[in-house]
């Protein structure tokens, strides 16, 4: 992005500042956020990316007294206090205020593209050691994480710790009750139901939590002959489905708070209590995260009475598509295989498998923050494209 200032004047008795472009496209920009965007030492800290300038100090009024183009790549502004402030224009571009400038800016930040999918998944798969050793490998494994949902390492050693050196190639892993790295496999007296050898049902995990983790890791160190297959369904792709389907049903399971619990004890003791609605949507009505488990649900239920039947026929609806052969996809994990996936949109399940004497199925999980994800996305991105 080299383009050059043509033009610059105030509008709008100074309440704006319109900026004419080299190529004849134009932007304008608010005073008031121009001024709160002074990117002078006294107004911003540069060694932090952060600014100084308080609320307090900022007039939402504020117009300019005078707006000049000291070069074709800077402008420069004049505050009636006499403070002055210089925007480089790569900057400026950048924030333009335009739909299409705030569209390319949100894809760049946050990469919201997704691919939906069924039972007709492409299951993605990358070694596990080039995405711990190689900058592309790595950014491409995150890119595929947030636009498909679920990705598959191969090659890890089959031994517990592998999932710390993904930690460490993120940034670091999720702490919660169950440990930074929890061992699923049959055990006496399990305290959660995926420490037996039964069937799971289609859930995201820790929906108990105020904030769930974002993305889910499962290393298979050992794998029984028979059964313990795993099963994956794109939660927003069903999501919609039913939006289209019965926008009723929809719009119980968008709205009603649901209660969750978990109380036990494994890293230390825990009581645990959410509430979470099963699709959360944003703004536009769109799913942003699913808040589905069906094992912790609690039998406290703060609605009324009447409702309580509408939301299980909502419930019984969703649970149906997600289980529909169309929309879910079986796999089964081989020793050394690690599954990545967004916890916040795919949900999992396991076909149970025979019990006995000895440990015949062992994974071990882990879990991340998206923020922390994200953040070694954005740098991966930002590495790559700067030796290129």
């Amino acid at each position: 992005m080299n383009l050059g200032i043509q033009k610059v004047e105030a509008l709008d008795a100074g309440h704006f500042v319109r900026v004419e472009w080299e190529d004849g496209s134009e932007s304008r920009y608010p005073c008031v956020w121009l001024r709160d965007n002074c990117q002078c030492p006294h107004c911003f800290l540069h060694s932090a990316r952060a600014r100084k300038l308080v609320v307090e100090d900022l007039d939402v009024n504020i117009v300019v007294k005078e707006v000049s183009l000291p070069d074709r790549k800077t402008i420069s502004i004049t505050w009636p206090d006499e403070h002055a402030s210089e925007y480089e224009a790569e900057w400026l571009k950048k924030r333009c205020f335009s739909e299409e400038a705030r569209a390319e800016m949100r894809e760049h930040l946050f990469l919201p593209e997704r691919q939906y999918w069924g039972s007709d998944l492409q299951l993605p798969e990358i070694p596990f050691e080039e995405i711990i050793y190689n900058d592309e490998s790595a950014c491409k494994w995150l890119c595929t994480l947030k636009k498909v949902g679920i990705v598959l390492l191969t090659g890890a050693a089959p031994k517990q710790g592998e999932l710390i050196k993904l930690g460490h190639r993120i940034g670091f892993l999720r702490l919660t009750f169950y440990g930074p790295t929890w061992q699923v496999q049959d055990k006496t007296d399990a305290n959660n139901v995926a420490y037996t050898t039964g069937k799971l049902c289609f859930h995201t995990d820790y929906p108990v939590l105020q904030h769930p983790p974002g993305v889910q890791f499962l290393h298979c160190i050992k794998q029984t002959a028979a059964g313990g297959e795993s099963e994956v369904v794109d939660g927003f792709h069903v999501a919609n489905k039913l939006k289209k389907q019965n926008p009723q049903a929809h719009q119980i399971l968008s709205s009603t708070a649901v209660d969750y619990t978990d109380i036990g004890a494994d890293y230390c003791d825990f009581a645990v209590q959410c509430k979470q609605r099963i699709i959360d949507v944003d703004s536009r009505g769109q799913a942003v995260r699913i808040n589905y488990n069906n094992a912790t649900r609690d039998t406290v239920f703060d609605i009324p009475a009447e409702e309580v039947r509408p939301f299980y026929a909502a419930l019984k609806e969703f649970d149906n598509l997600l289980n529909s052969a169309e929309h879910k996809f079986t796999y089964k994990l081989k020793p050394g295989d690690i599954v990545t996936f967004d916890n916040w949109r795919v949900l999992h399940g396991r076909q149970s498998y025979p019990s006995g004497s000895e440990v015949t199925r062992h994974l071990e999980g882990a879990y991340a923050d998206w923020d922390v994800v994200m953040s070694r996305l954005r740098l991966l991105r930002k590495s790559i494209l700067n030796r290129d």
